[in-house]
């Protein structure tokens, strides 16, 4: 990867407090599944196509019948305005300049209906309650702040242990910057805890709230991925959160072919964690994701700020472009046979 993108973690590392650097990078236990995500992008291996005309080169893509001059979105985080003043206001403006897709948090410390006026495409990523009537205010914001969808994370039924190394982000993190879209006293309300009983029936009740397509992100298996779509799912996310769950869960990059496989031909299907170059864009796209989600890289970007988060978008664009050619490739539908077929075993 360029040399900018592979100091992006240790330029923020340098200027952010180290409670918030620790929050972003940290994974759940002992950090097996967050340690695997970049090598697993790059144990694949290309075969390129030669004798292509790639004069023209076209890395977009459709994200639920719109078009994304992007191959990836920004996936949503926590505490973005603890990296930076200006937040999600930053991130959104940044990647709307590149012609791209956010995602925003629930959590966000940024009013919807201001992320909403930056003419940014974006959509809400939701944690449902267990009293799912006190979610019905945040999602009626977010609708009414321009929202095209609603992604529904669907692996944290409770939050995954994390084994912190000095003071907790948490313990000063000021109100003011976080899950500001509630309503007051939320935390505090019977039923605000993340539900453990979510099913099939709440892509439904989500849907029919809020009109808006759902995603279900946070799937490893195909089986599950099929429950999704069954269930209405306009789109299936493969993520294991960044690491931040279950330890030891699988890589995505092992994950996504057989999502793709058993999905891909009746909903679109994503996939986040570890893609930190093109030459990861390109593999994930080989592997058959409609996009691909950024997690943590935008977050060390917006360390810089606005500028940080544009440049990030344009570094990773030229790398993805290049490697498009050089595979031979002039669309993303070019990408979906280069991998070098797995070994099989001599008997």
């Amino acid at each position: 990867m360029s040399t900018w993108l592979a100091g992006l973690e240790e330029r923020a590392r340098a200027v952010l407090p180290a409670p918030v650097v620790e929050y972003v990078a940290q994974g759940a236990r002992e950090s097996v599944t967050a340690a695997a995500a970049v090598g697993s992008w790059e144990a694949h291996r290309f075969l390129p196509h030669v004798l292509r005309d790639v004069t023209d080169v076209d890395p977009g893509v459709e994200l639920l019948g719109r078009r994304s001059e992007l191959p990836w979105g920004v996936a949503p985080t926590t505490l973005q305005r603890a990296v930076h003043p200006d937040g999600e206001l930053a991130m959104a403006r940044a990647t709307h300049a590149a012609g791209g897709l956010v995602v925003v948090s629930s959590n966000a410390g940024t009013p919807f209906a201001d992320i909403g006026a930056t003419g940014a495409r974006w959509w809400l990523q939701a944690y449902l309650p267990a009293d799912r009537t006190l979610a019905e205010p945040m999602l009626a914001r977010a609708v009414e702040a321009g929202a095209e969808a609603v992604v529904l994370t669907v692996d944290t039924p409770v939050v995954g242990t994390k084994h912190s190394v000095g003071e907790s982000v948490w313990a000063g993190v000021d109100p003011a910057i976080v899950r500001v879209n509630f309503g007051p006293d939320h935390e505090e309300r019977p039923g605000a805890d993340k539900a453990t009983d979510l099913g099939p029936h709440d892509l439904d009740w989500l849907g029919e709230t809020t009109g808006l397509p759902v995603v279900v992100k946070g799937v490893l298996r195909p089986d599950d991925a099929r429950r999704c779509v069954e269930a209405g799912a306009a789109a299936v996310w493969v993520s294991n959160h960044g690491g931040r769950q279950l330890d030891r869960a699988s890589t995505t990059a092992a994950a996504l072919p057989g999502v793709v496989a058993e999905v891909g031909a009746d909903a679109q299907v994503y996939v986040d964690g570890g893609v930190r170059s093109g030459l990861d864009v390109l593999t994930a796209l080989a592997l058959g994701a409609d996009a691909v989600f950024l997690g943590r890289p935008p977050v060390w970007a917006l360390a810089e700020g606005e500028h940080g988060v544009a440049r990030l978008h344009a570094e990773l664009l030229d790398e993805t472009v290049e490697a498009m050619r050089l595979a031979g490739c002039r669309t993303v539908a070019d990408t979906r046979d280069l991998l070098e077929p797995a070994a099989v075993p001599a008997p």
